[in-house]
């Protein structure tokens, strides 16, 4: 064994002591450091010949990048929509780096079915009913990918071909209909050679995001032979909810493919004032929702769920010899782009366990009340203005007068020692947009937020 590596397994106990210190240190500092801090990066080196050890490469990074890390954990950023790492998710995630398991395959141990039970939880978490199956992905776009996948098999057998086998070439132009579709659906419709062409816009409702379904059901009039369409359980700028129970009952008359892109409002579920937003969400063929950013787990983790596992299958099953058969129940490897991936269910597994639905409902409960809070103040400050009402947990606003992108970001930037928004145009306005997902925050954190508004207003740069 290298020297470096024998030294460093003897002190293993004592270096991973000093690394919980620093990762502690990390944490205390959330509440109170830049939120973005000033870019003054170390000069390059090549790469070492002789490597230093764990603990010079710790006393490294703790003092050249470490203090260059956005606080993205932390209460006040709120650009996104970005959740920090509950305690027990923190815990799940060493963890699941100590055990350094592969849950694809079956063969070895019990990840798999971990993360089978995971997913029974977070079916129940987000009120969708046994028949609809999951499966861990990397984030949002994976998620939507794997589900727009499943639906072109889906069209191939409506047009009696396997896709799958077959390749695209059966299927002609397909239609992908949608109102206010995030930009990964474009994305994941170029990857799966379905091409950003095929995304068909139809209108929303005035002052909306949400599609409006006269609209869409003259577009299913257009539309020869079977589609896809995507309905939003939370837009980006406004968290709009499409009516979810109407579009489903369309299908009664057009045959479409029903895929929920629910990244962060399907967790509208756990809200009291606010679950009725997601009403009809079972009945979606597809879901996609993302855990990184409300649950508060660490990056990369989201779900897919979709009611028909055989599809999926016949998509992305792996054919090995080492792999054994597929079975009745077909391991993860089957069910994804990946072939092989960390335990991702053990970080979700640790914060569902330890906090229940309730303490997760009381997380969503108080980040919606933050958004309120904000939108509210607002209201009050001279020079802003809300661009729509706050329906969840997103602020969209801008300046009252002359909300040009340069005096926007301007703006961003004047906060980022406070709090860290991101841009954007809403009804073809530069806005900003503040996302509360963050375990840790709090309406204090809202006044200070407000109080660095009205601070950089009045002591604005030339261009505010």
């Amino acid at each position: 064994m290298h020297p470096r590596l024998a030294t460093d397994l003897a002190q293993l106990p004592e270096l991973l002591g000093t690394v919980g210190e620093r990762a502690i240190d990390i944490l205390d500092r959330l509440p109170d450091q830049p939120v973005v801090p000033p870019l003054r990066l170390p000069d390059p080196e090549p790469l070492p010949e002789r490597g230093a050890g764990l603990t010079e490469a710790l006393e490294e990074f703790t003092q050249a990048w470490a203090p260059l890390l956005s606080a993205s954990a932390g209460p006040r950023y709120l650009g996104f929509v970005t959740g920090g790492v509950t305690p027990a998710a923190l815990a799940g995630d060493w963890l699941t780096a100590a055990a350094d398991q592969n849950p694809t395959s079956a063969l070895d141990d019990a990840a798999p079915e971990l993360e089978r039970r995971t997913i029974g939880w977070l079916r129940e978490l987000f009120g969708l009913g046994a028949a609809h199956q999951g499966a861990f992905v990397s984030g949002a776009t994976m998620s939507n990918t794997v589900g727009l996948a499943i639906a072109r098999e889906w069209l191939g057998d409506r047009a009696g071909a396997s896709v799958a086998e077959e390749g695209t070439a059966p299927l002609g132009r397909v239609q992908v209909l949608s109102g206010s579709p995030h930009s990964s659906i474009a994305k994941g419709l170029s990857m799966l050679g379905l091409g950003r062409a095929a995304l068909v816009h139809v209108p929303v409702l005035q002052g909306r995001e949400a599609v409006d379904l006269a609209a869409l059901e003259r577009a299913l009039t257009q539309v020869d032979g079977p589609c896809v369409v995507v309905a939003n359980a939370g837009t980006v700028n406004t968290v709009d909810f499409d009516d979810l129970r109407a579009i489903a009952a369309l299908r009664e008359r057009y045959d479409f493919w029903l895929h929920v892109d629910a990244a962060f409002g399907g967790f509208a579920s756990l809200s009291l004032n606010h679950e009725h937003l997601v009403a009809g969400l079972d009945a979606a063929d597809s879901i996609c929702i993302d855990l990184h950013k409300w649950l508060n787990v660490p990056y990369d983790s989201a779900v897919q769920f979709t009611r028909h596992p055989e599809l999926q299958v016949r998509v992305f099953q792996n054919a090995a010899a080492y792999l054994g058969p597929l079975g009745e129940t077909p391991d993860h490897v089957h069910l994804t782009p990946e072939n092989s991936r960390r335990l991702r269910a053990l970080a979700a597994w640790f914060t569902l366990r330890a906090y229940g639905r309730d303490g997760h409902r009381e997380i969503v409960q108080r980040n919606i009340a933050c958004a309120h809070a904000l939108g509210q103040a607002i209201k009050t400050i001279s020079g802003l203005c809300l661009l729509a009402p706050v329906r969840l947990n997103v602020v969209c606003f801008t300046l009252a007068e002359y909300p040009t992108a340069d005096r926007l970001a301007d703006l961003a930037e004047a906060l980022k020692h406070e709090a860290f928004l991101t841009p954007t145009t809403y009804a073809g306005v530069p806005a900003l947009r503040a996302a509360f997902s963050n375990w840790r925050t709090t309406e204090t954190d809202v006044h200070r937020l407000t109080k660095a508004l009205i601070d950089s207003l009045n002591h604005a740069a030339p261009s505010l």
